[in-house]
């Protein structure tokens, strides 16, 4: 570290991330508190350990960080500060919500093959919601808008990293049945 301090670095990464007014890169960080990227690295995972078991956690999204606060704590936080979740989507809008987490970064027409219907309105009403946004564009013809998560997404769903989403449950399949052998004529 360039400067005295007398915090550790992930107390100092800590603090950082405490006053930030929007998620931080580690880049950003890293200058900051004065540390190389690796000493950055080293001080972030010594911290997330450190905050696992408290009210607190480190959120990733797109090589970004924030600190939230615990999903455990989610009701009572609602209850003193008197919020209401008015989150009403429809089952198109979960469901398509659901294809963009599990298969970001996707693009609209890989969605719509996904689901077999259009979905214009549905990404503009995840779009307004702040729980998707537009992470790029794909490098295929026409350039069609790539679509991800948004930390807004991770805090309503209570997750630290989109890696933290349950694992798909693949449907078994069934045996194929055998087919009557025809007699030969």
């Amino acid at each position: 570290m360039s400067e005295t301090t007398s915090l550790t670095p992930d107390a100092l990464l800590e603090a950082l991330l405490f006053v930030a007014p929007q998620p931080l890169a580690l880049e950003t960080l890293a200058e900051a508190a004065g540390l190389s990227l690796e000493e950055t690295e080293t001080a972030l995972a010594t911290l997330e350990a450190r905050l696992a078991t408290g009210g607190l956690r480190v959120q990733h999204s797109k090589k970004r960080m924030q600190i939230v606060s615990a999903s455990e704590a989610a009701p009572h936080i609602e209850k003193l500060l008197g919020l209401e979740v008015h989150l009403h989507l429809s089952q198109a809008a979960l469901e398509t919500l659901a294809i963009v987490g599990y298969a970001q970064p996707i693009t609209r027409p890989q969605i719509e093959a996904i689901r077999g219907v259009g979905s214009d309105s549905v990404l503009r009403t995840l779009l307004n919601a702040g729980l998707i946004e537009e992470v790029g564009r794909a490098e295929t013809v026409g350039r069609p808008i790539l679509y991800g998560t948004t930390f807004e997404f991770l805090q309503q769903f209570g997750l630290q990293k989109p890696d933290d989403l349950p694992p798909l449950e693949r449907p078994e399949k069934q045996p194929e049945q055998a087919s009557p052998e025809l007699p030969a004529p």
